[in-house]
């Protein structure tokens, strides 16, 4: 038995179906991990394995607040603080119904290596409420918020745990947010990062992650010999933040984005998609994306309904280049299939995990130029980093500095996760040669802390 089955079987014991997606996701680390676990004996020595899977702590509370109606409504906040070896705690906050403490554990886990992975002096944590902004009035999101920030606000600060946004938090959450926090300690501290560019915002903070992703990709084909992205078809899943972003680097680039989605259905517009009429429909109108046919008769919505059997629709469209940009396990085998058969080149996670094992395995098998979610979405929290930076030195960078400063590091990124694979034997492999790098780098520093 290898010391990776070795290790999967330990952690396997008393895992809970809550845990279920973390679990998934240390299963992979561990696989990955095995040419460095069995080159150095250091790691198990120091049983950093053991160490690392285990939160440093985990903050579970009661968040009371009162709707439009005048009803108390109740729900549950979290903050998982997983490791701080590289510097303070940090990762986004989730307001979705599926949130829920293994949820938050998978992508805090996650966290760790994707921080890692930046080069950035960063630890890794994540956090969020089991609370639905969707439908609310934007005072109950702000009464929400506050009541949310009267607990959160005893764990956190600019040197212990910097929350960012994730799904259900954008700008206008962390802004209140970040007015409750003031509010509550008097202090103007740079405690959440996403916030408004007019009290401390970082330019290019939503644009990070979608323009990430599309940076490490450029990056991934041209060092696997691949052609460029302009003038190829891509297909996109999502419409929220990262979706729309990578959508508009996309095009920025001549590529031809030409799908996108949500919770309803798929919008194939084999033009390239509207994004300005996309942008007002989500970020402004926040409404499904059924409307866009209003304006574009000639594109074709798909309900989710008439989905084909166990597949999603966005892969089952001919595309050069796919990212899946909604959420996690997104896309399983079957989509694999139908993108590989359909002549796809590349795939990259802009949500984190959207991947199945089994999904990941046959884009692997495939030769596919797989960039996995730690890598290839790191944009978002390399940009985060950087408006903790400009806090503290209380200056404003331009957008052409944050975006140059965002491009270089996906492809530094990139470029560090291909040569680890490579290292280790396992060339053209992003995601083991992510995990190996990620790892190491966490890994070493606990060694030098001591325990």
């Amino acid at each position: 038995m290898s010391i990776a089955e070795m290790k999967i079987k330990k952690f396997e014991t008393g895992t809970c179906e809550q845990d279920n997606v973390f679990y998934q996701a240390m299963e992979e680390v561990i696989y990955s991990i095995s040419p460095l676990l069995e080159s150095d004996d250091k790691y198990a020595k120091y049983a950093i394995l053991e160490r690392l899977v285990v939160p440093d702590r985990i903050f579970k509370f009661k968040v009371t607040w009162m709707d439009d109606n005048q009803n108390i409504k109740v729900n549950t906040g979290y903050r998982v603080q997983f490791n701080n070896s590289l510097g303070p705690y940090k990762g986004g906050l989730r307001f979705h119904p599926s949130v829920n403490e293994g949820i938050l554990k998978f992508l805090g886990f996650e966290q760790i290596l994707k921080n890692a992975l930046t080069g950035l002096p960063i630890g890794g944590g994540k956090g969020g409420s089991d609370f639905d902004p969707k439908g609310k009035s934007e005072f109950e999101v702000m009464k929400f918020c506050s009541a949310f920030m009267t607990e959160l606000h005893k764990y956190i600060g600019p040197r212990i745990d910097i929350p960012a946004g994730d799904i259900g938090v954008g700008g206008r959450e962390i802004g209140f947010l970040f007015g409750e926090y003031k509010k509550i300690t008097s202090s103007y501290e740079g405690v959440l990062t996403g916030k408004p560019f007019m009290f401390g915002g970082s330019l290019m903070r939503p644009e990070a992650t979608g323009y990430g992703t599309v940076y490490f990709t450029e990056t991934m084909l041209e060092m696997e010999g691949k052609e460029s992205l302009e003038g190829k078809i891509c297909t996109v899943s999502g419409a929220g933040n990262v979706a729309l972003h990578a959508i508009e680097k996309l095009q920025h680039l001549g590529a031809i984005p030409v799908t996108c989605s949500d919770s309803k259905g798929t919008i194939y517009d084999s033009r390239g998609v509207d994004l300005a009429l996309l942008k007002e429909l989500k970020l402004e109108k926040r409404v499904s994306l059924e409307e866009y046919i209003n304006s574009h008769q000639e594109a074709t919505y798909i309900p989710v309904s008439e989905y084909p059997e166990g597949a999603h629709a966005v892969w089952s469209i001919e595309c050069y280049a796919a990212f899946p940009c909604a959420t996690q396990n997104e896309l399983n085998e079957i989509d694999a299939q139908n993108l590989i058969s359909n002549g796809c080149v590349s795939v990259s996670e802009g949500a984190n995990m959207p991947s199945t094992p089994h999904a990941i395995d046959a884009f692997l098998s495939h030769k596919i130029c797989f960039a996995p979610a730690k890598a290839a979405n790191a944009g978002g929290v390399a940009v985060s980093e950087f408006e903790m930076a400009q806090n503290a030195s209380m200056s404003k960078w331009s957008f052409e500095e944050v975006d140059e400063k965002l491009k270089i590091t996906m492809q530094q990124i990139c470029k560090r996760v291909a040569l680890t694979a490579k290292d280790y034997g396992v060339e053209g492999n992003y995601v083991d040669g992510a995990n190996i790098a990620g790892f190491k780098k966490v890994a070493d520093a606990m060694i030098a802390e001591g325990i």
